[in-house]
């Protein structure tokens, strides 16, 4: 009986009430006893079989849809369990033979005190009489003086007769109860007269003459003892229910579950079930990164069972790391489960369709991502290809790219690209057409129109205006002039200010639009243009509030979010956005309620992750970052940095474990503080990414972090495994001052990135592959705009990648405009007359 008091004071504590916790254990014992797998086939039995399964929460009386058994359609009520008699092989309810073993004490109405709902019911059918459950913690005390509370002073006085064991240093719970438990097993050998293991009345009346308890002013007796601790009414008190009336808590764990390795695929739910056992176990706690999950309101994780299982309900990518479970109040004793989330592969070919002439090289490009690795193969008109027996054929980057050197008219067909992992397998058709230009056939035609069409360009804003770069051939194939119109309102493109300055454009941020749009933002103008791709020219001006500076593309829902200044000391920040970007009408910005904005925050998508829900926001001097709802511009939590005294200044996002890295605001030239890591699970600051400081950039996988040092010439090269955990994978050279930074694919590895970083200060630009750590350096590219040259935020010399299958990128130098070729990390041409070409955006699918 004295067990109900002790852990009231414990569950007060973590869970609001006793009568919570009794409440709430017993509905989670019935819905946890029917398993995962068998809770949809329940389920879609109707109502009626759901009741069922909710009646009895000690047997799982749910069947395949196989099972012909007559227990399926037999139901037995609580305390009963049906069996099939050998003799006849029909259905008959039987008192249930044993209840699961959870101590979540309750009183009958036969005033006896009962571990659990179970042992109420199950006795009742033994015993054939009606015993039901008595909602009250005095139940059985009626007419007795030996109350609780005097019972527990009997047992607190029986505890303190044993000879004490002396403390050395801090207490904790854990050895506490391990005092506690050497204390009890003393006085049960000493109680037990005849040293059978079990303790009887004439035993306990024994010890009460000889130590003369009776003459206590003590309301119970030893007697009182075996009267409301013998838990199974055998009239004998085994250690097992000693322990239970001096709550001694006994927990194990075997060393080969301290860590448990669980793999599920994307979408799927998960059920973590903590396999820490013993007497009186208290709740279960479970721990993501450090952080309690029990007691947030997750959207995902949102059920504990009172068997001490997490259950995750649609598990995504965010959800894969370690998460560890203890008992509450013995963190000591804890184990690990390491989620690891599987992800079907998606695919992606380049081109969808093309045409040679014989004679020539050709190139179909397949790329996929996927958890884990997928593995690339090819086909040709749905048969196997074999390259090792082909000099015409060569597969380069594990099938990344399928070369063939010298194309035939045989070479004709349909390349199938499969890829495989261990969850699924996706596929795509890249067709090749080897055809003489003369026949001028329609694929011919239309893939050559494509090729010289507006698609696979830079384009690149300057002093003149905007400048349409084909990068293969370095040709120039569109220029519009800073005076061409607006075709909405017949005015300039950039139009003259005011005084004598000579005209030329001002531009700051630019967006693709799905490949028939770019946006672009005029600060001086406090609008941005939307150019349509197709006709290549400005259809619109869109005002918005005065200096926008910053513009990043919502895919998912399809807008565009802009920052502004209100002037150049930023007095006047506001955050606005434009609805159905890539739709053909007039454009409108709406204002949105943040104020003081210092700058926001949406995280990438890729072909695995293809919808966001969520932009972070950072308000000005504000330590803390505010996490919107893309779909209505709310608030929808406020993480704080205070702690931390950290004022976020750029952010990077890794889907894989879900990593927000967070680089905080230098106080000094002298000291950065190191990057912040919040968990996007549970919305909660992890603490600092080890030592880490400067601003985070996260490759498009999500698999590599890299960050250049500020206060040295290093890049610290970070990784996140697919068992999502964050470790420090290298540290490479970095002798460029860093401006900005992108990941292209390797043409020599799949799945792998090459960094290509740019200088801020100098001349120079850095090659660094990830997975061999090797770096090349290419000088003499001219010097880059000076950072006072380009107020606008962000780099003040970017480059930027000729997309997923690109081997070009651009570089602009303050008076010209570079392409590199990536492929063999050299020079491969330079655009002059190009001036403050800061604002660079790639069109194209290549």
């Amino acid at each position: 009986m004295g067990s109900l008091g002790v852990w009231a004071v414990a569950v007060v504590a973590l869970l609001g009430t006793p009568g919570c916790w009794l409440a709430e254990g017993h509905k989670g014992s019935r819905r946890n006893s029917v398993d995962t797998a068998n809770m949809s086939r329940t389920s879609s039995h109707g109502p009626h079989s759901m009741e069922k399964g909710k009646a009895d929460g000690n047997i799982d009386q749910s069947l395949s849809e196989a099972d012909e058994s007559p227990c399926r359609r037999t139901y037995c009520g609580r305390g009963r369990q049906c069996v099939l008699m050998a003799e006849t092989g029909r259905a008959e309810c039987v008192c249930q033979e044993k209840c699961r073993p959870s101590f979540v004490p309750v009183c009958g109405s036969d005033g006896r005190f009962y571990e659990n709902h179970c042992e109420v019911y199950r006795t009742a059918c033994l015993e054939r009489r009606r015993i039901y459950v008595v909602h009250s913690k005095d139940c059985f005390f009626k007419g007795n003086a030996c109350t609780m509370s005097e019972y527990n002073k009997l047992k607190s006085m029986l505890l303190d007769m044993q000879p004490k064991v002396l403390k050395n240093g801090e207490q904790n719970q854990q050895r506490d109860m391990e005092e506690k438990r050497a204390l009890v097993d003393t006085m049960f050998k000493y109680l037990d007269v005849n040293q059978d293991g079990r303790l009887i009345g004439d035993e306990l009346e024994k010890i009460s003459l000889k130590e003369h308890l009776d003459d206590s002013l003590l309301e119970c007796t030893m007697q009182d003892l075996l009267r409301y601790d013998d838990y199974n009414n055998d009239g004998h008190l085994s250690l097992h229910e000693f322990y239970t009336a001096f709550q001694v808590v006994q927990l194990s764990l075997t060393e080969d579950q301290r860590i448990s390795v669980s793999t599920v695929t994307v979408g799927l739910s998960a059920v973590l079930t903590c396999a820490i056992q013993g007497t009186l176990r208290p709740p279960i706690i479970w721990k993501r990164n450090g952080i309690i999950l029990n007691f947030l309101d997750l959207e995902d994780i949102n059920d504990f069972g009172d068997d001490g299982s997490l259950y995750i309900t649609k598990v995504t990518t965010i959800h894969m790391g370690n998460y560890s479970c203890h008992a509450y109040g013995y963190e000591d004793l804890y184990q690990t489960h390491v989620l690891q989330v599987n992800v079907p592969p998606v695919i992606l070919v380049y081109p969808e369709t093309q045409a040679q002439e014989p004679g020539v090289s050709a190139s179909l490009h397949c790329h996929a991502d996927g958890i884990p690795n997928p593995k690339l193969l090819w086909l040709k008109n749905g048969m196997d290809l074999q390259p090792r027996s082909s000099k015409q054929l060569s597969l380069i980057a594990n099938g990344s790219e399928l070369f063939i050197g010298s194309v035939r008219y045989e070479d004709t067909g349909a390349y199938t690209c499969i890829a495989k992992n261990e969850v699924g397998v996706d596929e795509d058709i890249s067709s090749l057409f080897v055809e003489d230009s003369a026949k001028k056939t329609l694929a011919n035609i239309l893939w050559r129109e494509e090729g010289l069409s507006v698609g696979n360009m830079f384009y690149v804003f300057s002093d003149e205006g905007i400048t349409v770069l084909q990068p293969s051939e370095c040709e120039i194939r569109r220029h519009m002039k800073r005076t061409e119109r607006i075709v909405a309102t017949y005015e300039e493109m950039c139009p003259k200010g005011e005084g004598v300055s000579p005209q030329h454009c001002v531009w700051s941020s630019a967006v693709n639009i799905r490949d028939k749009y770019i946006y672009v933002t005029q600060p001086l103008q406090s609008r941005l243009l939307v150019v349509d791709i197709q006709a290549q020219k400005v259809v619109q001006a869109v005002a918005t509030d005065p200096f926008p500076v910053k513009m990043l593309y919502d895919k998912s829902h399809d807008q565009v979010w802009v920052l502004t200044w209100g002037d150049m000391d930023r007095t006047h920040p506001t955050l606005q956005v434009i609805p159905q970007a890539s739709v053909g009408e007039v454009h409108h910005a709406i204002r949105t309620t943040f104020q003081r904005v210092n700058d926001f925050f949406i995280p990438p998508t890729n072909l695995i992750i293809t919808h966001v829900r969520f932009a972070f926001v950072f308000l000005k001097n504000e330590p803390a970052i505010h996490k919107i709802d893309l779909e209505t511009f709310r608030r929808v939590k406020t993480i704080s940095l205070k702690n931390y005294s950290c004022i976020p200044v750029n952010m990077a996002y890794t889907h894989l474990s879900g990593f927000h890295f967070i680089q905080c605001q230098s106080k000094s030239d002298l000291q950065a503080p190191p990057q912040l890591l919040i968990d996007s699970v549970t919305d909660t600051v992890i603490g600092p990414n080890l030592n880490v400081t400067g601003q985070p950039f996260v490759s498009p996988d999500g698999r590599y972090i890299v960050t250049p040092d500020p206060q040295s010439s290093t890049l610290i090269i970070q990784t996140v495994s697919f068992q999502g955990e964050l470790g420090v994978n290298q540290e490479m050279d970095k002798p460029v001052d860093v401006s900005d930074l992108v990941f292209q694919p390797s043409f020599t590895e799949s799945n792998q990135h090459v960094v290509v970083a740019t200088s801020g200060s100098g001349t120079d630009l850095l090659f660094a592959d990830l997975s061999s750590g090797r770096t090349e350096v290419l000088r003499s590219l001219k010097e880059p705009l000076a950072p006072h040259a380009w107020p606008w935020g962000g780099p003040n010399r970017v480059v930027v990648l000729s997309g997923l299958f690109g081997q070009y990128l651009v570089t602009p130098s303050a008076e010209s405009l570079f392409v590199l070729n990536g492929k063999q990390r050299t020079p491969h041409c330079e655009v002059s007359d190009i001036k403050r070409g800061n604002t660079v955006v790639w069109v194209g699918e290549v």
